[in-house]
């Protein structure tokens, strides 16, 4: 299956029940969706609340999306600051017919050039499908290092690079680091000004709540004939009024798309006590949407 030729991955929601266990109804409601869509799919990201859930569920998650057989790309996030937890988890994902992986920069202990070159290296020498490497230091507390792309950049494994930083200016860094290998937007906002700087497309939240609507959007963007930023600004802008991805399983209970909105702690639905403004983003977005050839 072609990564390339997906333009907008989904970095998909993990819906619970209210006694914290995986809700899979739910869960297969949303992959639906997304095969409607035909987006690729990143399962186990932060979006998805990986660090959060228990290593045995995490199995029980990839093992679960598998069976549907969604006829996807299936990226699997990797996350973490125990090298030794981390390579038993893409040890275990090696055994699973998965297309790539997301490794976000360690957590927490904010690693140097060095550090982190030597992190990735261990994981990227471990697994045999394509390492998209994920920079947020908004969560992680630091960005991803320049040093380590310009070595890491022609492994073997070595695929792409999301940048969800907030700055085109650290998008073009990483472009130009990495001899111009793909770089994706990870902020759904930005992706007009991304791909008018050359990005290859978008890792997405918003397309849980707009499937379809975020893969014109995304088609738009990369074809220049993209005009409604302002729109997609505030509809990007209304799935961060609370920590993701709770404004987005607020607004999918909210729509009967997921039974409930649990989060798994330390994150709470109740930290999201107002859905006006995703209401008025999705009655925008729905909108616009209609009007498109």
């Amino acid at each position: 299956m072609e990564l390339s030729n997906y333009k907008l991955w989904t970095a998909l929601v993990t819906p619970f029940n209210t006694d914290l266990t995986v809700d899979f109804d739910s869960l297969k409601t949303l992959v639906q969706e997304q095969i409607d869509a035909q987006n690729g799919l990143l399962i186990l990201g932060s979006t998805g609340e990986a660090l959060n859930i228990g290593l045995e569920d995490r199995k029980k998650i990839v093992e679960y999306v598998l069976s549907l057989n969604p006829n996807l790309p299936i990226m699997i996030g990797v996350g973490g600051h125990n090298l030794n937890d981390t390579k038993a988890w893409v040890n275990y994902l090696e055994t699973q017919n998965i297309n790539a992986y997301l490794m976000v920069t360690p957590l927490y202990a904010k690693p140097g050039d060095e550090g982190q070159y030597q992190w990735f290296k261990v994981l990227m020498d471990e697994v045999s499908r394509p390492v998209m490497l994920y920079n947020v230091p908004g969560r992680t507390g630091i960005s991803l290092s320049l040093s380590a792309v310009a070595r890491l950049k022609d492994h073997k494994n070595y695929w792409a690079i999301k940048e969800a930083s907030g700055s085109v200016e650290k998008f073009k860094e990483y472009l130009s680091t990495s001899d111009n290998k793909p770089v994706y937007c990870g902020d759904d906002g930005l992706m007009p000004d991304f791909a008018n700087n050359g990005a290859a497309g978008l890792i997405s939240v918003a397309s849980n709540v707009w499937p379809s609507a975020t893969h014109t959007y995304v088609k738009q963007c990369l074809n220049k004939t993209f005009d409604a930023k302002e729109l997609w600004e505030r509809a990007a802008n209304s799935m961060f009024i609370a920590s993701n991805p709770v404004p987005a399983k607020a607004f999918l209970q909210h729509q009967n798309r997921i039974t409930n909105n649990t989060m798994m702690p330390p994150l709470s639905a109740t930290d999201l006590n107002d859905l006006a403004p995703i209401k008025v983003a999705n009655e925008k977005v729905n909108s616009w949407f209609t009007e498109q050839p």
